[in-house]
């Protein structure tokens, strides 16, 4: 009897070459050998071909997922964030600078007053600057005096007295800006405060309350971080193809950006094959991911031109609509493996942008071949996405929206679909909103435990044996049908209650 007959599943070349476009729910892995415990999975990784990784999660550049608060965390969780760009450059530029100043994953943006002035309202203070800090001319550069806290503020009889009456006075308030969480909070303990300031070249950097400490130490324990060379947190930036954004670009090089993602919607195309060019001409040691590709073909020629790095998707973000709209893209799972064939020969690392829902989804992206994942709607809901919540239907939610959005769009990021000159505007994307999910601090802790917990069943200690697993066949792969989707599912409750972590 043959031995074929008792074969499991498919290899990977086999399922893949059928002329079928597959999502990442529409096929399953099935088990390997198990020999080595969940502790000794380690997914560490590259971006791009000189920028390493803890963890393999990137932020994506857009308007309601990752500005400075994001990038921070992301670098401090071992990832890496990129800045989008439906912003001024110099916005950009300075939002790169403040996570490049920073050592700790907090953001604040102080408010300062001279000795001589008066707080008469409280709009100066709110959740997130609870203090105003006081110099001796009322700028950040100045020599710094003291502080004064909203709730001492409150209890004042009389609001028109200058701060110097009752401010407090700032001995042994300051901390170097590379000082981390432990020894913050030794100094507070030791110095009996409830605030400190970094400091960095006799500037403020930050305000770092003692709640905020205690905050984050409550998470997960965080790394070392993604640092440079020099110490600081890397990061990253969206750019375009257009003339104008080489001058984006210039700023964002002196503000020290550790790699450039050029943002568009489908990459292979002349103005993009030209920016990259220019990009490794002009500054040969920064790192230059191409994209957005699908198949092979696009992805040689941005190989060929010279890119770092591969952004893979077309369609597949929850928010995106290009598929419907323009009638072009293909299934994420599918693309990921393609791109990630033909990449791995020339050594260029591979992002799975989109369809990211549960941690699953981030198994499959990275046994794939993708070296990373890039997430959107997975972080839009969280503390440091950019934006106010909302109550919606009693529900605590943030706004997110599609880069093809027309209300994006009208920001600029139009030209990413190559129709900033265009006098028609056509969506390829929609305006929703996501659930709070708290911290990423905390839930991509928990969702990377996860991660490694479905690489151990496939018996991949990392992601290279996971990637070579699946080459040499070893790894098998079925597609699901509609009904074992919903059998993989919760399914057959009256009712039951959800939890992440």
């Amino acid at each position: 009897m043959s031995s074929s007959i008792f074969e499991d599943g498919f290899s990977s070349d086999r399922l893949f070459n059928q002329g079928y476009s597959y999502t990442y729910d529409d096929v399953i892995f099935l088990p390997h050998y198990i020999d080595f415990p969940t502790d000794s999975v380690h997914l560490a990784t590259r971006l791009s071909r000189r920028v390493p990784l803890s963890i393999p999660c990137v932020s994506s550049p857009m308007d309601t997922v990752t500005e400075a608060h994001m990038a921070i965390s992301m670098a401090a969780l071992g990832g890496i964030g990129i800045i989008h760009s439906n912003t001024t450059p110099s916005e950009q530029a300075h939002m790169v600078k403040a996570v490049k100043s920073r050592r700790v994953p907090v953001l604040s943006n102080p408010v300062f007053k001279s000795p001589s002035d008066r707080i008469q309202s409280d709009d100066v203070f709110d959740s997130s600057n609870p203090y105003v800090l006081v110099t001796e001319n009322g700028c950040p550069s100045s020599k710094l005096l003291g502080y004064v806290a909203g709730r001492d503020w409150a209890k004042l009889g009389d609001k028109e007295v200058k701060i110097y009456d009752y401010m407090v006075n700032c001995t042994d308030f300051t901390v170097p800006w590379s000082y981390d969480l432990g020894r913050i909070g030794k100094h507070m303990e030791e110095k009996r405060r409830d605030v400190v300031a970094t400091v960095r070249d006799d500037e403020v950097v930050d305000v770092v309350a003692k709640e905020e400490v205690e905050r984050i130490k409550g998470y997960p324990k965080l790394g070392v971080g993604t640092v440079g060379p020099n110490g600081a947190w890397r990061v990253g930036a969206a750019i375009g193809t257009r003339e104008t954004d080489k001058e984006r670009l210039e700023g964002l090089v002196k503000a020290g950006v550790d790699v450039v993602v050029l943002d568009s919607s489908q990459g292979n195309s002349i103005y993009q094959i030209g920016m990259i060019k220019y990009v490794k001409k002009t500054y040969s040691n920064l790192d230059v991911v191409g994209g957005n590709v699908v198949t092979v073909s696009q992805a040689q020629n941005l190989i060929q031109a010279g890119v770092d790095g591969l952004r893979v998707g077309m369609g597949s973000g929850s928010i995106c609509t290009t598929q419907e709209v323009c009638a072009v893209g293909r299934g994420q799972a599918t693309a990921v493996y393609k791109v990630a064939s033909i990449a791995s020969q020339s050594g260029v690392p591979v992002i799975a942008d989109g369809g990211i829902s549960n941690s699953g989804h981030i198994v499959k992206a990275l046994v794939l071949g993708a070296s990373t994942v890039m997430m959107g709607s997975f972080l839009a809901g969280s503390t440091e996405a950019p934006g106010a919540y909302e109550y919606q239907n009693g529900h605590r939610i943030k706004k997110y929206r599609g880069m093809g959005s027309l209300e994006a769009m009208t920001k600029g990021s139009d030209q990413r679909y190559l129709g900033d000159t265009a006098k028609l505007k056509i969506a390829q994307g929609v305006v929703g909103a996501v659930a709070d999910k708290g911290s990423v601090l905390k839930f991509i802790p928990y969702t990377i435990q996860a991660v490694k917990q479905g690489f151990q069943d496939l018996g991949a200690s990392s992601l290279q044996s996971g990637h070579n697993l699946l080459r040499t066949s070893v790894l098998r792969l079925e597609v699901r049908t509609g009904a074992a989707q919903v059998e993989g599912g919760v399914h057959g409750l009256v009712s039951y209650e959800k939890k992440s972590f």
